[in-house]
């Protein structure tokens, strides 16, 4: 017979936080971890082989963590239940344990965050929720920074929170008498290529990795992508390994080539944390304050520690706030009536455009693309496009390992889709296939001309690019910041832009029915 508990604790898989204010008063007599592996958290959205083995390895781990601590963890494994949702194995174990409340960090769906409570509720427990340390800032934070403003902006939520957590800061100063260092934080690799790049920390697979890795092959073997070359950072410890590593070897070039892109190098000079860092296996004051002291060591230069900041304690705290105001409204969001399927060519990558089969490929294979391959190669497509948003949003949920809600959500549907109308930024993300080849050397081995919108080498991007112009001119032609893009249609003569309405036209009917890009015109 299983012994009743007093406190429930809920872990869920992005949630592997030691140092969690749930375990605050843990009594390993009186109380357990609950956690649970449910095929439905796969499936959902149709969650590549990677991302799938990437949250259960990590949960497995940190429950042989929580267990080498003398905690009683209450477990359920894939391949010993099968509940049809985490709320029905959740209601089955409340009835079976019969705890006295359960204690939770808010999770990081607006799903779940709504559900999980009410199961609780119909059992008559109660559902207590902690502060979750691993953030700067609280939703409520962000909501009393946001009330009055109209918009949104990174830049100066940013601000404020490095004045209140008084990094980068000197005397109320931003450090080096600026904010940011962007324009030294855009540089290509030029012609002759990166060169020789420091390889990440490799882990290798355990015996308990490899176990998640036959169950996903096994048990999801219709879903997409590979676990060949599955090598992450699973573990708190691997994950400081893993900060460590980025530290040493990458950091000091990181803000010079963070935009940069070249085939065949999935990591470049990016840090490989974000999964780690979303499933809470490493600690974001713990890599910002990593970078600060490289920087004040003189071992990395201010731009690239900046940049590194920005995205952490900039970017990844903006997002959180920004996804809790605004659900679950954000969810319908579709600003500019995008009404084209997701093409086949993001299941499969192919294509013969050398940009997007690069990245489609890696990210199938590895799970991974680094931030600039997502808004500006795969997200700058569906843009064009005009992909309907949420299912270009279902799409990077399921394929990335470090894919979580809160912070997949507003990357997808606000900044790379500007499905929300500009709220979280100022102007869409629209470029031609010109800036791939400014940013990466894709262009040189492509069968498309990034120049041309029309003919037998017709880019996609560029075709797509002019037809976005021409389809939005209305909503952005005085627009502030985006006007003098827009006004380049002026340029065009009638019948070429007519010519690009219609390849673009006969481009979205083509992706609609196959998954490669369709002969270019005679």
């Amino acid at each position: 017979m299983t012994a009743a508990v007093r406190d429930l604790v809920v872990v869920l898989g992005d949630q592997l936080d030691a140092a969690s204010a749930v375990f605050d008063d843990f009594d390993p007599a009186r109380d357990a971890v609950w956690m649970a592996e449910v095929a439905h958290e796969a499936t959902q959205v149709w969650s590549t082989k990677a991302r799938i083995a990437m949250f259960l390895t990590a949960m497995r781990h940190f429950r042989d963590a929580l267990l080498a601590r003398g905690f009683r963890v209450e477990y359920r494994a894939l391949d010993a239940h099968d509940h049809a949702s985490l709320e029905d194995a959740l209601a089955a174990d409340l009835a079976r344990l019969k705890p006295t409340r359960v204690l939770a960090v808010k999770p990081g769906e607006w799903r779940l965050a709504q559900s999980l409570p009410q199961v609780c509720r119909a059992a008559g427990v109660d559902w207590v929720e902690r502060q979750d340390l691993h953030f700067y800032a609280t939703p409520e934070d962000f909501a009393e920074w946001a009330k009055g403003r109209k918009e949104l902006r990174l830049e100066f939520f940013y601000r404020w929170l490095r004045k209140r957590e008084d990094v980068l800061m000197d005397d109320g100063q931003p450090v080096g008498g600026r904010w940011n260092f962007d324009s030294e934080n855009r540089e290509t690799f030029g012609k002759k290529g990166p060169g020789r790049l420091p390889a990440p920390r490799a882990f290798g697979i355990d015996a308990t990795t490899r176990a998640v890795v036959d169950l996903v092959n096994a048990r999801f073997a219709e879903h997409p992508g590979r676990l060949d070359a599955f090598d992450w950072p699973l573990t708190a410890a691997q994950a400081e390994d893993a900060l460590q590593d980025f530290i040493d070897h990458r950091l000091p070039l990181f803000g010079r080539y963070q935009d940069a892109i070249w085939a065949g190098e999935p990591w470049l000079y990016h840090s490989r944390l974000s999964a780690a860092m979303n499933l809470k296996l490493l600690s974001p004051r713990r890599a910002v304050d990593a970078a600060l002291a490289a920087w004040r060591e003189g071992r990395a230069p201010i731009e690239a520690v900046e940049g590194f900041v920005r995205q952490i304690l900039g970017w990844r705290e903006y997002v959180r706030g920004v996804y809790w105001l605004r659900m679950p409204g954000f969810l319908d969001d579709n600003a500019l009536g995008a009404d084209q399927p997701l093409p086949a060519l993001f299941w499969t990558g192919e294509t013969r455009m050398a940009c997007m089969r690069d990245a489609l490929r890696q990210t199938l294979d590895l799970g991974y693309a680094h931030h600039i391959q997502r808004l500006m190669v795969t997200g700058l497509f569906a843009l064009l496009l005009g992909v309907r948003p949420r299912e270009i949003h279902a799409w990077y949920l399921a394929v990335y390992v470090d894919a979580v809600e809160w912070v997949e959500l507003p990357n997808v549907l606000g900044m790379s889709q500007y499905a929300d109308g500009g709220r979280m930024v100022s102007k869409p993300y629209a470029a031609s296939g010109k800036y791939i080849q400014r940013m990466s050397n894709h262009c040189a081995g492509c069968p498309f001309d990034p120049a041309e919108p029309l003919g037998p080498k017709a880019c996609p991007f560029t075709t797509l690019y002019w037809d976005f112009l021409d389809r939005h001119a209305a909503r952005f032609r005085d627009h502030p910041r985006a006007g003098m893009q827009w006004r380049n249609l002026d340029r065009l003569a009638p019948e070429r832009l007519d010519a690009i309405r219609a390849r673009a036209a006969a481009l979205r009917r083509a992706l609609a029915e196959t998954a490669t890009i369709p002969p270019s015109d005679p």
